[in-house]
């Protein structure tokens, strides 16, 4: 098959990324993508870094081997740990990794108070800790590490009394001293958007990196020549390392689910 029209492959360390896939399919509604989610291993961002380099490097591999024209690295954390690996192992693709949006929430207002929200090996990593250095002159910005959210978006609970009390707790200083922005540093998290934006009042403007990924994603493939011609819409095929018929049910759900924010 032409290289043009063959799909771009998309994964995650679970069913977050599809926050991400859905981003890129509203941006290019012509491509095929291949999503793998590797919910079997979930979450990524609690193991040590030697484990998620393993993992991240399979999931590449796996849809390689089904012959994509580009990887979207749709996970926070692997892109911290193993990105640079996957670009000198696939140079003759593009490879697209994701980070916080940081620097749209820096730009949201005169030295904002930042909250930046990831799973704790993002915000261990030497790529988070450049780029919190690189506007900490322009922003307050917070490190809140966010162990066990990503299971709520894992077990399908977007907005549950659960979650509701569980992001209660994990922002007790934040509703006692505001913040002006928050980011979403995992890509588990825009999917309960709605739910954080509840817990944290209207007033907090909250910024994701997805649509940034997908605008890279589109740059890189034109770039390279790489868009596809065909005007008809794209399929899109979602694929999970636990294989179950509730996990798919619920990545599809999850592709076709709107917040209010979107």
């Amino acid at each position: 098959m032409e290289m043009r029209k063959l799909p771009i492959g998309v994964f995650d360390s679970g069913v977050g990324g599809i926050s991400v896939l859905r981003e890129l399919a509203a941006l290019m509604p012509n491509e095929d993508f291949i999503f793998f989610g590797d919910s079997k291993h979930a979450p990524y961002g609690t193991k040590t870094l030697e484990e998620v380099r393993k993992l991240t490097c399979a999931d590449a591999e796996y849809l390689r081997k089904q012959q994509v024209k580009a990887l979207v690295v749709a996970c926070n954390t692997a892109t911290s740990a193993a990105i640079d690996i996957l670009r000198e192992k696939y140079q003759d693709i593009p490879v697209i990794g994701i980070e916080p949006a940081l620097k749209p929430a820096v730009h949201a207002g005169n030295h904002p108070r930042v909250l930046v929200m990831a799973t704790p090996m993002t915000l261990r990593e030497e790529k988070f800790q450049k780029l919190m250095q690189q506007y900490r002159a322009e922003a307050e910005i917070i490190s809140l590490p966010c162990p066990g959210l990503v299971e709520f978006v894992e077990r399908g609970e977007l907005d549950s009394p659960a979650l509701e009390q569980f992001l209660t707790t994990l922002f007790r200083d934040y509703l006692l001293h505001p913040v002006d922005c928050v980011v979403l540093g995992c890509t588990h998290y825009p999917l309960v958007k709605d739910m954080i934006q509840k817990v944290l009042g209207d007033d907090v403007q909250i910024f994701d990196g997805g649509e940034g990924t997908a605008r890279e994603t589109r740059r890189r493939l034109e770039e390279a020549g790489l868009l596809n011609p065909t005007e008809k819409t794209g399929n899109i095929q979602l694929e999970n390392s636990l294989e179950t018929a509730e996990i798919l049910q619920l990545s599809r759900f999850l592709l076709e689910h709107k917040s209010n924010g979107n």
